[in-house]
């Protein structure tokens, strides 16, 4: 993709069960209207193969725009394994945040029936869908290296184990505290050092 002198627009992946008005979706995009940078948090379908397809529309529609806006990807738990995979396929920087690298297998737990956390409406789990995670789970270790992703993750999450993004993603940039959980707490204290990270990855 084209690189511009705009600043970034950054795109925003929720996780399993999730949408894109989310407590950290919500923070970033309260933080870029702030700062007057484009954001976008998608609400996305809880099948695998239809999150990706619109991701990746959306990124390919985006990027067919004169000038192109310069992309980056924030992703959480799942979402941290959709912006990874579209970070190797369209070379975008990206942050990820708690994110499942084996999402496949980490997802297991949920077979049958989920909670969509928006409304509390319920969705059915399948097999399938864990097959497609399987089949797009990219081959590790990743390539990106510090100037292209940064991980956060904190040791107490409760649902995925920290130490596999770390062995996943040895060349990125790692921040990695101790304790926290699954949502990550604190958030909101990283969102000046995340913008100045794309701001840095997208420079000219």
């Amino acid at each position: 993709m084209s690189k511009t002198t705009h600043t970034p627009f950054i795109i925003f992946i929720h996780g399993f069960g999730s949408n894109g008005f989310g407590s950290k979706a919500q923070a970033m995009r309260s933080y870029c209207r702030q700062h007057e940078v484009r954001f976008l948090a998608p609400s996305l379908s809880h099948i695998p193969t239809l999150a990706l397809q619109t991701l990746e529309e959306l990124i390919e529609q985006l990027g067919a725009l004169t000038p192109a806006p310069r992309l980056c990807l924030m992703g959480s738990s799942l979402g941290g394994f959709y912006a990874h995979i579209l970070a190797l396929k369209y070379d975008l920087p990206v942050v990820l945040i708690n994110p499942s690298m084996h999402a496949g297998s980490s997802l297991r737990r949920a077979l049958g029936r989920a909670v969509n956390y928006f409304d509390n409406s319920t969705y059915e789990w399948q097999e399938s869908y864990l097959a497609t995670l399987e089949q797009t789970e990219p081959a590790y270790p990743s390539p990106l290296n510090a100037s292209q992703c940064w991980l956060l993750a904190q040791t107490a999450d409760e649902l995925l184990d920290y130490r596999e993004a770390v062995e996943a993603l040895p060349e990125a940039r790692q921040t990695i505290e101790p304790g926290g959980d699954h949502g990550f707490v604190g958030f909101a204290r990283y969102l000046d050092d995340i913008m100045s990270f794309f701001r840095q990855a997208t420079a000219t």
